[in-house]
């Protein structure tokens, strides 16, 4: 219960510096509405993928949204072990796994809003799945783990930088890795090495998955691969992030 308690008021806290962050705003929502329209739109036209494009390209932007709202978590966690906050706490009677799981769930809540927008706007371009209330359930299922495997990644990059400039950078990568997936072109018509990677990255597997059950012809293999993927990037990410933090505190 104390953690809960701790966790629910640093929760509070981390939703107040989200609010008055304008970076965070722009990351997590303006650019996956920007990049929906580029890829739709602008793009769209030149890829032949057997189906509406709307419906093809909108599992990979969900992903695309996900990862565009990651830098401000690895800077607000960075920011938190540098900048004093800490040190505060070491003298006060407040749970130190409530920090870790406060940024975590304000950093899902926030994706998972930017999600709701995006696919909003997809529907509003012609976006029209044919899943029925089990393969809806699915695709909820995949999207938030996904998002709490991305997370928990998140905040361990920003307990792993040394400043709140680098833990900026060091998510990066992350950020352009859906566009090395099956996201907007089927992995198949990528080049030698390309179409491997895109194939067997956890990304893909995500997207696959996704696109299954928005389609109405959910693939086993492909949801039981992401799940898989991201139960593992979500243990790895907690066990390092917890062992960082542990050391640093």
């Amino acid at each position: 219960m104390k953690t809960l308690s701790d966790s629910t008021t640093m929760v509070r806290r981390n939703v107040r510096h989200a609010v008055r962050n304008p970076v965070a705003v722009i990351n997590a929502l303006l650019l996956p509405v920007f990049l929906i329209f580029l890829m739709v739109y602008v793009l769209g036209d030149g890829f032949d993928v057997g189906v509406n494009y709307i419906d093809y390209a909108t599992p990979g932007l969900v992903i695309m949204t996900i990862c565009y709202g990651v830098t401000s978590t690895t800077i607000a966690v960075n920011a938190d072990m540098t900048t004093g906050f800490i040190n505060r706490l070491r003298v006060m009677d407040v749970s130190r796994a409530a920090v870790l799981n406060a940024h975590v769930i304000v950093t899902t809540l926030r994706s998972l809003l930017a999600i709701a927008v995006v696919v909003g706007i997809a529907f509003l371009m012609g976006f029209a799945p044919q899943a029925g209330p089990g393969e809806w359930l699915g695709a909820i299922g995949v999207v938030v783990l996904a998002v709490a495997a991305v997370a928990w990644l998140t905040v361990a990059f920003g307990l792993a930088a040394k400043t709140p400039e680098s833990a900026g950078v060091i998510a990066v990568p992350l950020m352009l890795l859906p566009f090395l997936s099956s996201a907007f072109v089927p992995a198949e018509r990528m080049g030698p090495g390309v179409a491997q990677f895109a194939e067997y990255q956890p990304f893909s597997a995500v997207i696959e998955a996704l696109r299954g059950f928005l389609a109405g012809t959910p693939s086993t293999g492909a949801a039981v691969a992401a799940v898989a993927w991201c139960l593992a990037i979500a243990v790895v990410s907690y066990g390092w992030a917890r062992a960082t933090f542990t050391k640093r505190v």
